[in-house]
């Protein structure tokens, strides 16, 4: 196992290394414990409402009506970290089924949102917008005994479309997550085939033109209908445009721990000066988990001691072949990412949709385009040349050649 592996059994954490710090648990970068049902106090009753009938909302095109009735709640009887962590997912859903949930984008999130949304969002260490935490981490249940690995165990606490596909596309990724404590190798191969396992009941086309378009954020969306991103409205003349990302697997700790301790580098856009797309996300990170992969990296990753000469040295030459098999899975994993990619959105950007075509969005503004290099990620990158290129550097890490 890697001296930087998650624990993968309860017990003492190791001298120095403090998980319950990092809100890392026997579960990963998940809870200890499956995410609460509802909120205890009945003052969130108009939250709940909203919230566990979003899919209705949305297809009924009265959600933003709902959203303007509702009135603005105090964050203050929220009574434990699990009820934060379920608001907070809560209003980012309703975050952006306001925002999309129209024939074209709502630039204005009025305060009954955007008061609450921050002051929770301030709370759990995250941007005000569906983070990854909000759509995967956050956002199942899990019958009690049942391990949150097994994703036919586990169900949504919210769903932009109420479909199967959408509860596919988003369980998988928790059930990911909880397959992160195995050994390195293991683990990237165990998470690889969940992957695969996502046309089983996650249909394209569904996924493309219903689903996707939610999860986009408001950086990069002018041609989606956001060119000033959202104004989020606290009242009383008060409230600020922001462009923030949307949700995106790129936003998870469990990849970015792999690329951590394999010691994988991600140049920015503007050389290796810039902070690249993998750093910047770390802000869109639960702040335990961003300070965990810093610790982490402080720790050295294992590509420094696999660089070492083998000097006849049997053990180092087993490190180096165990490393290299690593990386070979890693990059073999953003492969099959690419491969998803194309299924789900590359494909279906090309072929006609019966559904509301009128509605501005991601999926519309997305299809419009010529050349799938110009296919924008929901979290707000150039979506096709960035998975290849965290792909191709993960391929030259496990190279292990000397960098320039």
């Amino acid at each position: 196992m890697s001296p930087h592996a998650v624990q993968p059994t309860p017990g003492p954490p190791r001298p120095g290394l403090d998980f319950h710090k990092y809100a890392i648990t026997r579960n990963a970068f998940l809870p200890d414990q499956s995410p609460v049902a509802v909120l205890s106090d009945p003052y969130y009753a108009p939250w709940e409402a909203i919230g566990q009938n979003l899919a209705e909302l949305i297809d009924t095109d009265a959600i933003r009506d709902a959203v303007r009735r509702m009135p603005l709640l105090s964050v203050d009887k929220l009574v434990s970290e699990p009820e934060w962590r379920r608001a907070y997912s809560m209003l980012a859903f309703m975050t952006h089924a306001y925002v999309w949930g129209g024939d074209k984008p709502e630039e204005i999130l009025p305060p009954q949102i955007s008061v609450p949304f921050l002051q929770v969002s301030a709370h759990v260490e995250l941007p005000p917008v569906l983070t990854y935490a909000a759509a995967n981490l956050w956002n199942f249940t899990c019958p009690s005994g049942s391990s949150f690995s097994d994703s036919e165990q586990l169900s949504l606490c919210f769903s932009f479309t109420g479909t199967a596909s959408e509860s596919r596309f988003l369980l998988l990724s928790v059930a990911m997550v909880a397959a992160g404590l195995d050994a390195l190798r293991a683990c990237i191969d165990g998470v690889a085939a969940l992957l695969d396992r996502m046309p089983e009941r996650c249909d394209p086309m569904i996924f493309y033109h219903r689903i996707r378009p939610f999860l986009a954020g408001s950086q990069n969306m002018a041609a989606a209908g956001l060119p000033r991103g959202v104004f989020y409205d606290e009242g009383d003349g008060k409230g600020e445009w922001r462009r923030l990302r949307g949700g995106s697997n790129g936003q998870s700790s469990l990849i970015q721990f792999f690329d951590v301790v394999l010691g994988v580098e991600h140049a920015g856009h503007g050389g290796a000066s810039h902070a690249s797309f993998h750093e910047e996300v770390r802000e869109y990170m639960p702040g335990p988990h961003r300070r965990f992969l810093v610790h982490v990296a402080r720790m050295g990753s294992i590509r420094e001691f696999a660089m070492l000469p083998e000097d006849g040295c049997p053990e180092q030459r087993h490190l180096r072949e165990a490393y290299t098999a690593a990386t070979t899975a890693l990059a073999a994993f953003r492969q099959r990412h690419i491969a998803i990619v194309t299924r789900y959105i590359i494909i279906p950007s090309r072929q006609p949709w019966e559904g509301k075509r009128w509605r501005q969005n991601l999926a519309s503004s997305s299809s419009a385009l010529q050349g799938d290099e110009k296919l924008t990620g929901t979290g707000g990158t150039a979506l096709v040349p960035f998975l290849k290129k965290a792909r191709d550097e993960t391929t030259e890490a496990g190279k292990l050649q000397r960098r320039q």
